[in-house]
């Protein structure tokens, strides 16, 4: 199974990521939006990985309290279009400890430095250098109280992505 742990967004943040892709093809950016339910902040991509309840062990065993993330700016690598976050140090705080867990119990995981973001737009048809069609995204917040253990899977369409198990945050911080 292809895995990854995951914060997936509620109704608000999903309709302002929605509004920022409708605004970049509004703009004429051509590409592979992102569907409404693969909207999400990887925290941990893992890959290939046969055990989930192994994962979902690790994950349950991380302290850690809610946080808030609020929606910020967006950028591109190459062809790929995403949407930031701004500075959250208890979100990289905790991404620290769950990757610290999952290293502890011999989990693999993409060692790549965490840059909170959410995929909009694969395949992005940029302009020479790479220039975005410039928009304003809503600086909107949520309060991140779960993580998710995801698997991800080919489709004709794209990857799907599915919700294998959430772990619930100890308590609740602004």
């Amino acid at each position: 199974m292809r895995l990854f742990i995951a914060i997936r967004f509620d109704e608000n943040m999903l309709r302002a990521l929605k509004n920022t892709e409708q605004r970049l093809k509004d703009k004429g950016l051509k590409g592979r939006y992102q569907s409404e339910e693969n909207l999400h902040l990887t925290l941990a991509f893992i890959g290939e990985y046969a055990d989930p309840e192994e994962v979902l062990e690790v994950m349950e065993e991380v302290p850690g309290e809610a946080f808030s993330l609020r929606l910020e700016g967006y950028g591109n690598f190459r062809d790929v279009v995403w949407a930031g976050f701004s500075k959250c140090d208890e979100l990289h705080r905790y991404v620290k400890r769950l990757r610290h867990a999952l290293s502890e119990a011999g989990i693999p995981f993409d060692q790549k430095s965490f840059f909170p973001h959410v995929t909009l737009v694969r395949k992005a048809e940029l302009s020479d250098g790479h220039v975005l069609p410039g928009i304003m995204v809503p600086m909107t917040t949520m309060k991140a109280e779960h993580i998710s253990l995801m698997r991800s899977d080919r489709g004709k369409n794209g990857m799907h992505y599915t919700e294998i198990g959430t772990v619930h945050t100890a308590t609740s911080v602004t």
